[in-house]
């Protein structure tokens, strides 16, 4: 397991139509590393958004995708996605403010 400091864990947030409905319920969807934990992730979010606290992290490991250019095939790099559930009285997270 890698050492893995709690900035390098959030790469960056999802921002898709399902992520955006999510957002009423205090539910907001991040890329993260591929080899962060449930605690590392909600560490991650409460040091970063000042106000903020985690009820609940989901994570979903994606397989790559196939791609093909000409006849050369191959795969795009495996992700990993966490979506996070924050308290009733938690403060919301500014990136995703004016959206």
């Amino acid at each position: 397991m890698a050492d893995i400091k709690y900035y390098d864990v959030i790469l960056k947030p999802v921002i898709t139509e399902k992520s955006m409905a999510g957002m009423g319920e205090k539910k907001y969807t991040f890329l993260v590393h591929t080899e962060a934990n449930k605690s590392q992730i909600k560490e991650a979010v409460e040091k970063m958004f000042e106000g903020t606290k985690v009820k609940s992290v989901n994570t979903i490991n994606m397989d790559g995708k196939n791609k093909r250019r000409g006849m050369v095939t191959g795969k795009t790099a495996k992700t990993k996605k966490a979506i996070v559930q924050l308290t009733a009285d938690s403060k919301e997270i500014e990136i995703f403010a004016g959206l």
